[in-house]
């Protein structure tokens, strides 16, 4: 049961503070959740002075900040406050291989979190790194993938569980399926050139 705050009750500057350290969602945050539905157009309006947009999916159940799109870094007046951030070919490999998986969840219609094990995520990535004859070097690698996917906030470890992750739903948000099926003919690409000569 949700219940109706009254304007002088919403706290707005509870809703911005939380965005701008992070995504908010609303299982995690449910406090912030509350204020943040009714002060949509206070957020939009506040964040709007600092160059950034508020995106949020009521459906999915998560809000974040992003910069505006209309200006290039160069062109902006207001300096960007959320970084672009570079990532490795393994690491947006891994990303998208999370987010085809999300999809292949969604369409199976079960359940609405998706967990996946280290073994899994292991095995999915393995066929596209080379061949290597050490084992636990190889794992060590997809640890890193793995711990740097964790803090970018697109898995969650629960608690004492370190072998368990859950594939957080903002995912769909940053990778879309124009992203996934560009990504998808590069992946298609690699995958040939890893395969030996016949």
């Amino acid at each position: 049961m949700t219940t109706s705050l009254s304007s002088p009750e919403l706290d707005l500057p509870l809703v911005v503070t939380t965005l701008m350290k992070g995504v908010v969602y609303q299982d995690t945050h449910s406090k912030v959740w509350r204020h943040l539905l009714p002060l949509q157009a206070q957020v939009r309006d506040h964040v709007a002075v600092m160059g950034l947009t508020v995106v949020i999916d009521e459906a999915e159940g998560h809000a974040f900040l992003r910069s505006k799109p209309e200006l290039d870094d160069e062109e902006a007046a207001v300096p960007r406050l959320v970084p672009r951030r570079a990532l490795s070919f393994h690491v947006s490999l891994l990303l998208a291989l999370l987010r085809k998986k999300l999809a292949e969840f969604d369409a199976s219609g079960s359940d609405t979190k998706l967990v996946l094990t280290r073994e899994q995520i292991v095995e999915m990535l393995r066929t596209f790194l080379p061949e290597s004859s050490n084992e636990a070097r190889l794992v060590d690698q997809i640890d890193t993938y793995l711990n740097k996917v964790v803090d970018l906030g697109f898995l969650r470890r629960f608690k004492g569980q370190d072998a368990a992750f859950e594939v957080r739903r903002i995912l769909k948000a940053f990778v879309d399926g124009q992203w996934l099926s560009e990504f998808d003919q590069r992946l298609s690409e690699y995958a040939a050139q890893l395969r030996p000569p016949d």
